[in-house]
């Protein structure tokens, strides 16, 4: 279990908070305002009101002890960078900072900041690819090039086995799994013949995924 620190609980904030509490993570959030701290406190382990910004404040905090502290702050760029500055100096262990501009990821990077993510940016390049096919239903990107797809079965594949299309060979692709009636099955054979329906979970490079199944 790990013990993580949220600054900031906007829509972002509070998402991030609620989903490291179910998978059973120790989380500690930070906010300004009163009513946004008493949103969150049914289902996170603590909660302060205070202002970030302010060395006095975060001192009293204890971010060092932390295994992870992230700023989830959206409406003042300043003050995630105020935050994220304030966060090093304080001797937090690692510190991941929100930001909706490439130019805010320099800046943060440089005050302190170990890694920055762009939520926005990155749900709708997720949303581009999925709506931009009715054949692909998730995608999640593992770097530049490599890619997990959540595709339909191509219709020329029905009746034929993974072992006899030979993906691995042809595309130097990896099916990882299939979902089948809103569950994931991993431990497929090789030799099972695919079926109308049924989709695919293929990992490997973005290219091989679009040549294998069109897209």
């Amino acid at each position: 279990m790990k013990s993580i620190l949220i600054i900031g609980m906007g829509r972002f904030g509070k998402s991030l908070a609620q989903k490291f509490t179910d998978l059973g993570q120790e989380v500690m959030v930070i906010d300004r305002d009163e009513s946004r701290v008493n949103e969150v406190l049914p289902f996170v382990t603590n909660a302060l009101i205070g202002d970030a910004t302010k060395e006095n404040f975060m001192s009293t905090v204890g971010v060092s002890d932390y295994d992870l502290c992230l700023v989830a702050i959206g409406d003042s760029f300043q003050g995630s960078l105020e935050v994220t500055y304030l966060l090093k100096e304080l001797g937090a262990k690692y510190v991941v900072s929100r930001a909706s501009r490439d130019v805010h990821e320099k800046f943060l990077l440089n005050n302190g900041a170990d890694e920055v993510v762009y939520p926005e940016r990155q749900l709708a390049e997720q949303t581009a690819i999925r709506l931009s096919n009715d054949s692909i239903f998730d995608y999640i990107e593992l770097d530049e090039n490599s890619a997990i797809y959540d595709v339909v079965i191509p219709k020329k594949w029905i009746g034929k086995s993974i072992a006899e299309l030979d993906i691995r060979r042809q595309f130097s692709l990896n099916i990882i799994g299939a979902r089948v009636g809103g569950k994931v099955v991993t431990d497929l054979n090789p030799y099972t013949p695919m079926e109308e329906g049924k989709r695919l979970l293929v990992a490997g490079d973005i290219r091989n995924i679009n040549k294998a199944f069109r897209l």
